[in-house]
């Protein structure tokens, strides 16, 4: 698919124009808000650029997963959730285009206005909108929805809904959230929240999880059958509200998207193998390359492609917890980063073809630069300099090892942060003064082969310092009750990024996150520079700033140490019968939410 490769210099400089622009304020209701300039897209667009308005409807796509559910509810604590319920089950007031750095276009709503400053946002619902079972969407519904979020959601809600002074409705179709901070981004997050139909939970517990209800929205799909733990199927709505919409045109092209789960990833390659599923997405670089040559390759019936992207690499690796005293010295965390033995384990794992990730935003334009932090970063950082931790300021980068199985420099490196750090080999172990050894436990979830075969390389070099962790692997269910209580001393960790980091990023990242069970501050960071910094991000009028406090985020991050990554996949590799297809044209963001399998459609 090396045709389908796009310039990446031509459209981060189109993406980021939006930034560049002056700051622009809605005087009157618009079909799209942009957070800097104004939408690409005119308000007559006939289509997402991505998208095939002329593709056909029909087929089916199978996908599998590794792992297991419990819930239908993606919107709260409790539960193991299909992932992609949260976009393919429920619809929002503006929907976004993922060829724009950060743009909505109107969805259940026909228009937004909001103030000079952003300081309100008004919303007018379509009359046309509608719930799946028929039923109107009315103001009242997306008041109950709001409300319901903010109060009994998952937690990742409740701070946006702290943010709104007030709520209120301003006419038969229209309501205004009128918000008490200034941070130019709410307008935006407050038009993305999904929308239920209240009716459907009188008498029910919507902070409860649980399969025995099924949840009504707006979409185009609707979970017609499942069995728990075991698949999900959604089917094409015929009756959509919404398949005229300029937005949706393109969109939602295939009658049924199954989701088949699996006990682990070679289970799961084998059932695609033996046609039980029809797509298939490949993290493995080496095994795409020496693996996917099996029959139905060769014959031409399974295509292989490959689909670039200029988001961010965002964070995989394992994780460090720093509520737990063993790693709450940044000297061990670096310690247990040079003791990881990247270029080995990439070579055993991958033949050594992926790149590693070298910082949060690594592979984009908001990543760190080399060396010394200058100008307008450098200006953001130094009133915390006497926080941020050795390399924030004068330049950090990941230790490289020699590629054998010894790694004798960067082990000695990691002998000499435990030493100063107070931990010292006594007896074939290390210990601390006292004579208490270093240990720790290593979370896994179940079906986490390629994790597992990491960790299984990794604990040899630790052995080798005389430092012998646990290993403990769960089922799903009880991974993610540990994770959202931070039960856990390190543990696998995937954070994806955008090419618009706001709001979320002190989810990631805040304080609140050290204490409140269920945020994605999986490390216990309380970081006051990165607050700062993603305060900047919030209220940056233009695009300097905007770059530069992500710079900036990302050397406090990266210099923190948190977490030992591996691995990025700077591209897409997905496996799928010769019969789906996706449009030439490919978004900023590549393979990503709301585009596989949205825009996809099958051809006979």
């Amino acid at each position: 698919m090396a045709s389908e490769f796009f310039s990446i210099a031509r459209h981060t400089c189109s993406a980021f124009a939006l930034i560049c622009a002056a700051t622009a304020t809605l005087a009157e209701p618009q079909h799209g808000i942009a957070m800097y300039g104004a939408p690409a897209l005119p308000q007559d667009f006939v289509s997402l650029p991505y998208a095939n308005p002329d593709a056909p409807t029909g087929g089916r796509i199978v996908n599998g997963e590794v792992g297991s559910f419990d819930s239908l509810n993606p919107h709260i604590l409790k539960g193991t959730v299909p992932w992609q319920l949260a976009s393919l089950g429920y619809e929002s007031l503006m929907g976004r285009s993922w060829d724009e750095p950060f743009t909505l276009y109107g969805l259940l709503a026909e228009s937004i206005d909001v103030g000079p400053n952003r300081e309100w946002a008004e919303f007018t619902l379509r009359p046309e909108a509608a719930f799946s079972d028929g039923t109107p969407v009315t103001i009242e519904d997306v008041m109950w929805s709001y409300e319901t979020l903010g109060t009994k959601g998952h937690p990742r809600y409740a701070g946006t809904w702290a943010k709104v002074a007030s709520m209120e409705q301003t006419g038969p179709r229209s309501l205004r959230f009128t918000f008490g901070v200034e941070d130019r981004e709410l307008a935006l997050i407050i038009g993305m929240r999904p929308i239920f139909k209240k009716a459907q939970w009188e008498g029910h517990d919507f902070g409860a999880s649980g399969i025995d209800l099924i949840p009504i929205g707006t979409s185009p799909y609707v979970i017609d059958s499942f069995e728990a733990g075991r698949y999900v199927s959604l089917r094409r709505n015929p009756d959509y509200w919404g398949r005229d919409l300029p937005f949706m045109a393109g969109q939602a092209n295939l009658d049924e998207i199954r989701m088949e789960f699996y006990g682990d990833g070679q289970v799961m390659f084998e059932a695609f193998k033996a046609g039980q599923l029809n797509s298939l997405r490949e993290n493995n670089a080496e095994k795409w390359d020496t693996q996917y040559n099996f029959p139905a390759v060769q014959r031409g019936d399974i295509v292989k492609s490959v689909i670039p992207h200029q988001r961010p690499s965002g964070m995989t690796g394992f994780v460090m917890n720093t509520r737990r005293d063993t790693f709450k010295d940044w000297r061990v965390r670096e310690a247990m980063i040079h003791a990881f033995n990247f270029e080995f384990i990439n070579e055993t794992m991958t033949g050594g073809r992926q790149p590693r990730i070298t910082s949060y935003f690594s592979n984009s334009v908001l990543g760190m630069d080399a060396g010394p932090a200058e100008g307008r970063v450098r200006d953001l950082l130094t009133p915390f300099s006497d926080q941020l931790l050795p390399g924030a300021l004068e330049g950090y980068s990941l230790p490289t090892g020699d590629g054998s199985l010894r790694n004798r420099s960067n082990i000695s490196k990691a002998m000499d942060l435990m030493e100063q750090a107070g931990w010292t080999i006594q007896d074939g172990r290390m210990a601390d003064a006292d004579g208490r050894s270093f240990s720790f436990d290593i979370l896994l979830p179940q079906g986490s082969t390629e994790e597992q075969s990491i960790i299984d390389l990794y604990v040899q070099a630790l052995e080798r310092m005389g430092i012998t962790p646990t290993i403990t692997t769960t089922d799903p269910a009880q991974f993610q009750e540990r994770t959202n209580s931070y039960d856990f001393d390190m543990t696998y960790y995937r954070r994806g990024l955008s090419l618009s980091p706001g709001n979320e990023q002190k989810l990631y990242w805040g304080s609140a996150g050290v204490s409140e069970p269920g945020s994605r501050n999986l490390m216990g960071m309380n970081s006051p520079a990165a607050e700062a910094m993603i305060d900047v991000l919030l209220n940056a009028a233009d695009q300097e700033d905007f770059v530069a406090a992500a710079k900036a985020l990302d050397r406090v991050l990266t210099t923190g140490r948190y977490v030992i990554p591996i691995y990025q996949w700077n591209v897409s590799r997905i496996a799928h019968a010769k019969e789906l297809k996706f449009p030439e044209k490919l978004p900023i963001y590549g393979d990503w939410s709301g585009w596989h399998p949205d825009v996809w459609w099958l051809e006979d």
